[in-house]
């Protein structure tokens, strides 16, 4: 093998210090976020206490069902849809909340789809 120059070290080291942090973070990042659920009980835990549309839901006794919504309103499915079709009457920090998740899901989708690195 030839000779390595000073430079060439020292690219090296950088490349390899870079891929092994990057590699770590990833790695570290997947087991924290499949295997810990504590990352995901926070943010429910503020928009249980934060969110007065999630509260208004779980005082009303009934299901709502589509006579109940005007005619070109859609019917949502489940609480987290309530929360983003009236985005503009949520509490700022459920805004914060569900933009940051979306927004990491939304990344993921386009990163790991080009090949690129995503956890």
């Amino acid at each position: 093998m030839w000779p390595l120059d000073p430079s060439r070290k020292e690219v090296l080291r950088f490349a390899v210090i870079c891929r092994v942090l990057t590699l770590m973070l990833q790695v570290l990042t997947r087991f924290l976020g499949s295997s810990t659920p504590v990352v995901y009980w926070f943010p429910a835990h503020l928009l249980q206490d934060q969110e007065p549309l999630l509260r208004s839901l779980e005082m009303v006794s009934w299901k709502p069902g589509a006579e109940d919504f005007p005619p070109g309103q859609k019917v949502p499915r489940n609480s987290i849809m309530g929360l983003l079709y009236n985005w503009k009457t949520c509490s700022p920090v459920t805004r914060y909340i569900l933009g940051y998740f979306l927004t990491y899901w939304l990344l993921g989708l386009l990163l790991h789809c080009n090949f690129l690195p995503w956890t």
